[in-house]
């Protein structure tokens, strides 16, 4: 209850959604590692392509996320240049669920990047961090 007296709706930035949209977050960036994966092995022509864009597009996908992207990144590049990295990346994934043949995953994987990320930089700027002072 407020100090006037009426009710308030619980706020969907708590803790418990903050962590499942984080986990959420998790999970859609291995599945966009995976996707680029099964994207390269699917398009190289011979072996030797195969493995080199199958291991080497989730490797610099990964290289780029932990410079710019992840949560303890080595730098820190304004908001623009994170969400850029992050469409990239996701945004590739996406496109790898596309190219191997399942438009309708690629929507939905689409739809979710968008939604858990949205979420993700909302939930972030409301969430206190353990041990700071609740506004």
């Amino acid at each position: 209850m407020t100090s006037e007296g009426r009710s308030t709706p619980a706020a969907p930035a708590g803790r418990p959604w903050f962590m499942a949209n984080e986990l959420l977050a998790f999970v859609v960036e291995l599945v966009a590692l995976a996707a680029l994966a099964r994207w390269g092995f699917a398009t190289g022509d011979g072996v030797a392509a195969q493995l080199v864009l199958g291991l080497g597009t989730p490797a610099v996908a990964i290289v780029l996320w932990g410079m710019f992207a992840a949560p303890r990144a080595r730098f820190r590049p304004p908001l623009a240049w994170v969400l850029l990295v992050k469409a990239v990346v996701l945004g590739g994934g996406v496109y790898a669920v596309h190219a191997v043949g399942h438009p309708v995953a690629a929507a939905f994987f689409g739809a979710v990047v968008v939604v858990n990320t949205a979420l993700a930089k909302t939930l972030r700027r409301r969430t206190p961090q353990r041990g700071a002072p609740a506004a």
